[in-house]
């Protein structure tokens, strides 16, 4: 058995999967303040003494770390950024507590400026002084040579201080992409540790010793122990869930939409031909672009809980909300409350509803009937205009799958998939609104936790190999070895295959569902003075993101 919950911000979902058949599911509110007992909650809605000892494994997404830099509420981090020349540092501003030192290697990871020791010992008396315990540090091109960025966590290295190096996250090239992953990684690192601190006691109070798995950015797990020195992974854990569970409940063959509309924010993602899209750079956090792989989807301000208010003589609803719908204790009306109006749901007291949805039609000099038909209409109005805005911008740069480029690929889509506590009441619209069809997958309420439960555990890493230095490089794994001169591309192919093995099982991936491919290869000779003298090689290889289960799931 599989037990998948997902720690979203309005709701807690849970599923327990035996043998690819979903035999339980619960859903229940998230307290925010004590996580703990949002994943007892619903853990014990579906475990009992009598299958507690099958369980094998528990998979969660979460949205604690994306929530955590959306609300303002990270830790400060103190940033060393080994710049060189070439690049203007008023485009790398990672945070106020930026300090840009000496230090440099080239872009074939040679040293062409050493560490300043004095420097970077200053810098850390700053950053005792000041109480900074969260630090980032990138080179250029760590990449290519990590020496530099290592160094200086050594001569900053105190107790209680923790480093986020830029090699270590990313193997890609893109200095400000790097710094900027950087600096979120350290910046959720204590608030994730947290976490991970909170789903020990979870596991001590229900007396079960299996492994604990987190879903990433990119739709794979990783084992959360694993994950604890690369939390920034783990952003957008909750919208891969969401895709992961659509793939899990729906045989997508086509281009496609996907909608996870939840209480406090809706998910949207696309799919071509079946295959969900993929952030070809790093997904984008707020204003920071980062190097962090991901699937390709965005979040907007609105759900069932979106709070509505008068806006110069107008109904606005959300992006913000205010607590719970006022069915359910909440102060103020919420798109559930009009679906409530409409006889769409009895979820509950309805009562409160209808008194919170006449008080805005009160303002209006409406009734409340037309008013809640309002209040859905603009809801599904600013859905759907989303979708159009996100189906256009994906149409206007090349489409990445999570398998490959598609070349002159136009996405064309034609249904909409549909999942979340909203879906019955605003698909249909949304729908019509789009001119698609829709589906509502089987198990859409609790499609998060299925998507988790069931998702394989992915892995990358970048292998350079450079034959003129004779060096072989894979940056993520902080790894470097002499080669001979006439080391082919074939074998720098099979290295990095043999270390993503490892890495892959160290992640707590299965030994026999490792299914590898190369993403990227470039081969270039090096010439001096009209002579090559070597060949620099680069790959970057995947586990390929999926399932661990064939599709579409069933109840048995």
């Amino acid at each position: 058995m599989i037990l998948g919950i997902d720690v979203g911000g309005t709701h807690t979902d849970a599923v327990l999967v035996e043998n690819f058949h979903v035999r339980k599911k619960a859903k229940v509110r998230t307290d925010n303040a004590d996580i703990m007992a949002s994943l007892l909650a619903a853990a014990r809605k579906i475990v009992s003494k009598q299958n507690i000892g099958n369980i094998r494994r528990i998979v969660l997404s979460t949205t604690i770390s994306t929530n955590a830099i959306v609300q303002g509420k990270t830790d400060r981090v103190g940033m060393i950024l080994l710049c060189g020349p070439g690049l203007s540092p008023r485009h790398l501003t990672p945070g106020k507590d930026l300090f840009f030192a000496e230090g440099y290697t080239n872009h074939r990871g040679i040293t062409v400026q050493p560490v300043n020791e004095k420097e970077i010992s200053s810098i850390g008396e700053y950053f005792q002084r000041e109480n900074i315990k969260q630090v980032g540090i990138v080179g250029k091109f760590s990449t290519r040579n990590p020496e530099q960025e290592m160094n200086v966590a050594k001569i900053l290295t105190v107790e209680q201080r923790n480093f986020s190096l830029g090699h270590r996250l990313s193997g890609q090239l893109n200095f400000p992409r790097r710094a900027a992953t950087a600096y979120l990684n350290a910046a959720v690192y204590d608030i994730y540790q947290g976490f991970v601190r909170e789903v020990q006691k979870f596991l001590k109070e229900l007396h079960m010793d299996v492994p604990v798995y987190i879903l990433k950015a990119d739709g794979g797990t990783i084992l959360i122990e694993k994950s604890v020195s690369c939390p920034a992974l783990t952003i957008h854990s909750g919208p891969a869930a969401s895709i992961m569970g659509v793939l899990a409940t729906a045989d997508i063959q086509e281009d496609a939409v996907a909608l996870d509309i939840g209480g406090t924010t809706t998910d949207i993602s696309v799919f071509a031909d079946g295959v969900p899209l993929l952030e070809a750079t790093g997904v984008t956090i707020g204003e920071r672009k980062t190097l962090i792989r991901g699937l390709y989807t965005k979040s907007i301000g609105i759900g069932g809980d979106s709070a509505i208010r008068i806006v110069e003589g107008n109904i606005s609803v959300g992006p913000d909300r205010d607590g719970p719908a006022a069915s359910l204790g909440g102060r103020v009306p919420t798109p559930t409350d009009a679906i409530i109006v409409l006889g769409m749901s009895s979820l509950g007291d309805t009562q409160k509803s209808f008194d919170a949805i006449g008080s805005i039609a009160a303002q209006l000099n409406n009734d409340i009937a037309s008013t809640a038909r309002i209040i859905l209409d603009k809801t599904i109005a600013v859905i759907s205009e989303n979708v159009r805005r996100l189906i256009e911008e994906v149409n206007n740069k090349p489409v990445y799958t999570i398998h490959e480029l598609l070349e002159g690929k136009k996405i064309e889509p034609r249904i909409l998939y549909v999942v979340g506590g909203p879906a019955e009441a605003l698909a249909p619209g949304i729908a019509n609104l789009l001119g698609y069809a829709y589906k509502i997958p089987e198990h859409s309420e609790v499609a998060n936790a299925l998507g988790a439960a069931l998702a394989r555990t992915t892995a990358e890493l970048t292998v350079l190999a450079d034959t003129e230095k004779g060096e072989l490089i894979i940056s993520e794994e902080g790894f470097t070895k002499k080669i001979p001169h006439n080391f082919s591309s074939a074998k720098t192919i099979e290295a990095g295959k043999e270390a993503l093995r490892l890495r892959a099982v160290k992640m707590g991936a299965n030994i026999n569902d490792l299914e590898m491919e190369v993403t990227d290869f470039q081969e270039f000779n090096m010439i001096r003075e009209f002579y090559t003298t070597g060949k620099n090689i680069r790959a970057r290889i995947q586990i390929k993101p999926g399932l661990i289960a064939p599709v579409p799931l069933r109840n048995q």
